[in-house]
């Protein structure tokens, strides 16, 4: 069978996921947005003034963007929890850890074509076998030079000269939305701006809806156009932001309330929000759950069956891990499609779950876009992270209904929720369960 990339070998560190049939009760916090917070990185450092970040997410992703921006002359410092922004003049020469945070891989490239000097971008393994060619060429179409040995990937090296012309770019980003949302971002700081147009469809869209949004708050001039969308030129204003939470990151810990029967609250869920996110409430709906909106935040209540779920998943990809995970434990056939753009994404996400959920006895068929998920007998497995954070929040959902589901490399959580084991087993009442 051909395995998944991204696989760790020789792991020593294995979590033995907490098996718990119990009603859950309980109320999860959760940190800020990754994507938002990306975001309000980027354009706070291209910005006209400096910038407060409340309640930012502090993960790998999001200190390896710091670490960029920094690396092309962008003054942030912490203040508490919040960082301080200080835009600089950008420069090079500077080699930036990509790690495996495609925001980085897509968002920074643009903003390092606005500095003086060369910038590498290269990151962990698997980042050299991440789709960015739709990106790469944008940025050649927009007068940017770029030296990427002809792969389309990483490792590349952009050659800014201080600005950029943009002007009229015709992108494919089929592969992933942040190819769009990278450009978009910088776009404002362009001498033309950009007029892009799509070379085809582009998965996740609510994501670049999450960019034009930010754009627009920052005074940034961005409208629609029957082929794409056009930023005009000018500055971008300063903007101390507070950062929502992830709303993806609260999909293991409502799934609880589903698996267990029981009740999962997550507070300051948005009365409106860009993030893809939200759909939960709709998705678990259909699976069985009871939500409702409270003055404590999004409640979650499970009804005692797991319902399998037929859905198109094309804007919300990132939750389709954790609802896999769900089907596998449903009471019928489940059929996720729209999402083939996830072999893309930290591994191979369709191959990856094809193998965790046959680990634990499901019955699973890869379509060319999605996955068809049975439900089988139920049986304990060791399986792999993958190097993805998803894959490790799946793999606890899994193991509240099996006893036995052993994880290999947890720590591939640390990309987006650091301390997701400690709030696992806070939401659980039980130790955390590491063995070395």
């Amino acid at each position: 069978m051909r395995r998944a990339t991204g696989q760790t070998e020789h792991v020593s560190d294995v979590w033995s996921a907490p098996h718990h049939p119990a009603p859950v009760d309980a109320v999860v916090p959760l940190p800020g947005s990754k994507s938002l917070t990306a975001r309000a990185l980027v354009l706070a450092a291209l910005s006209d003034g400096p910038s407060r970040l409340v309640r930012p997410l502090r993960a790998r992703d999001t200190d390896l963007m710091v670490a960029a921006l920094r690396a092309l002359g962008v003054g942030i410092d912490d203040d508490g929890a919040d960082w301080l922004v200080t835009p600089g003049a950008l420069r090079g020469p500077a080699t930036i850890d990509a790690g495996l945070a495609g925001t980085i891989l897509r968002f920074l490239p643009p903003v390092a074509a606005l500095a003086e000097g060369p910038v590498t971008v290269d990151g962990d393994p698997r980042m050299r076998e991440r789709p960015n060619a739709g990106l790469i060429e944008g940025l050649r179409a927009a007068g940017v030079r770029i030296d990427d040995g002809g792969r389309g990937r990483a490792p590349f090296t952009v050659h800014g000269t201080g600005r950029v012309r943009g002007g009229a770019v015709a992108v494919d980003a089929s592969e992933s939305s942040q190819i769009v949302s990278g450009l978009l971002l910088a776009a404002a700081r362009f001498d033309e701006g950009i007029d892009l147009s799509l070379a085809g469809g582009v998965p996740s869209l609510p994501h670049v809806d999450m960019t034009v949004a930010a754009l627009r708050e920052h005074g940034v001039e961005v409208s629609a156009t029957d082929r794409g969308w056009r930023v005009a030129p000018g500055p971008i204003a300063a903007l101390d932001r507070v950062l929502e939470p992830d709303l993806s990151n609260a999909a293991p810990f409502l799934a609880a309330a589903l698996v267990t029967g029981g009740r999962v609250t997550v507070p300051d869920w948005p009365e409106t929000t860009t993030q893809p996110g939200a759909q939960l409430d709709r998705l678990l709906t259909r699976m069985g759950a009871e939500v409702e909106r409270t003055p404590d935040g999004l409640r979650v209540t499970g009804t005692g069956t797991v319902r399998p779920l037929v859905a198109d998943l094309h804007e919300v990809g990132e939750l389709t891990p954790v609802l896999a995970a769900l089907c596998a434990l449903a009471d019928g056939p489940s059929r996720l499609t729209g999402i083939g753009h996830l072999r893309g994404h930290e591994t191979d996400r369709l191959q990856a779950l094809d193998e965790v959920l046959s680990a634990v006895g499901a019955q699973v068929r890869q379509l060319p876009d999605g996955l068809e998920i049975e439900p089988g007998p139920r049986r304990p497995a060791r399986v792999d992270s993958y190097a993805d954070h998803r894959m490790v929040m799946a793999a606890a959902v899994l193991g509240l209904a099996i006893d036995g589901i052993e994880v290999a490399d947890p720590g591939a959580v640390t990309k987006t929720l650091p301390d997701f084991r400690e709030r696992w087993a806070g939401l659980l009442g039980e130790p955390i369960g590491v063995q070395r």
